[in-house]
């Protein structure tokens, strides 16, 4: 899945809205301190190497908040950021600096924390054809947010949320009546959307091949069991793997030759990355 640029945008001005609301309120008093026309420029860093994430975040806050300070981007986002080295300059009202600072940093630590352990997660998988995904267990109000990052790390998203794919499991299946009941149901209700049905046997995974399912999720099946199935199935749809997988084993899983490999802990498991804002002297 990719993100509709429309989608995106909307997400980028409802997190910023609300950033700058949380943070500032009425009034930032402690920039208040500050003489009105004092000028300044700052620096900010990195204290550990990461992969830069967020930028359409930033610039969207600084243009809400104050259009003339000007943002001066030395690093792209999917690029290495060293530890201790500069990635963004700003230059303006010394008060909005210090206004946005937070707000922004906020957004920069979190996406660029997403994005790097994506990318160390990737690396595992480097020369063979399984894909990485992510899922829907991200931070309420962040979802774009995170699966943005997710991509800038190289992975790609799964669905986006409830309403661009079907995931059928268990109690979706209880309640329709059969698996070939919830396929069937969901190619009437949403026509062309991928429907993907979650299956814990290898009788589920018939019923599922056999039903036109898209995408069939293995759910922790063992090791045997998928490279069994990637033969059985043989191309007539994708298969996924998804749970008991760790950075320590996801090679392994590839190697079954699954298509997708899908990973909560990208998203939901996440250590913000040290940022540091100084102002120049």
């Amino acid at each position: 899945m990719s993100i509709p640029q429309s989608l995106l945008e909307q997400s980028i001005q409802i997190n910023i809205q609300q950033a700058l609301q949380e943070d500032i309120g009425e009034r930032d008093i402690t920039a208040l301190l500050t003489p009105e026309d004092e000028q300044a420029t700052a620096t900010i860093i990195s204290r550990e190497t990461m992969i830069l994430a967020g930028q359409p975040w930033v610039n969207a806050l600084i243009k809400a908040y104050d259009p003339s300070v000007n943002v001066i981007w030395l690093k792209q986002d999917g690029d290495q950021v060293q530890a201790n080295e500069a990635f963004l300059k700003l230059a303006g009202s010394a008060r909005s600096l210090l206004t946005v600072e937070r707000p922004a940093l906020n957004f920069i630590q979190t996406l660029s924390a997403v994005a790097t352990k994506t990318a160390e997660y990737v690396k595992h998988l480097e020369g063979l054809n399984t894909k990485l995904l992510d899922t829907r267990k991200t931070l309420p109000g962040l979802r774009i947010a995170q699966k943005y990052a997710v991509g800038v790390g190289g992975g790609q998203n799964h669905r986006l949320g409830l309403f661009d794919a079907f995931l059928i499991k268990e109690n979706h299946i209880m309640a329709a009546g059969g698996i070939q009941q919830a396929i069937d149901k969901a190619h009437a209700i949403a026509p062309g959307k991928p429907v993907e049905v979650e299956v814990e046997t290898w009788d589920e995974l018939n019923q599922a091949l056999d039903a036109g399912a898209d995408i069939v999720m293995l759910d922790n099946f063992s090791q045997q069991q998928m490279i069994e199935a990637v033969k059985h199935v043989a191309g007539r749809c994708k298969l996924e793997a998804s749970g008991n997988i760790t950075i320590d084993n996801l090679r392994e899983v590839a190697t079954s030759g699954v298509d997708f490999i899908s990973m909560g802990v990208l998203t939901k498991d996440v250590k913000a990355i040290d940022l540091s804002m100084r102002f120049n002297a």
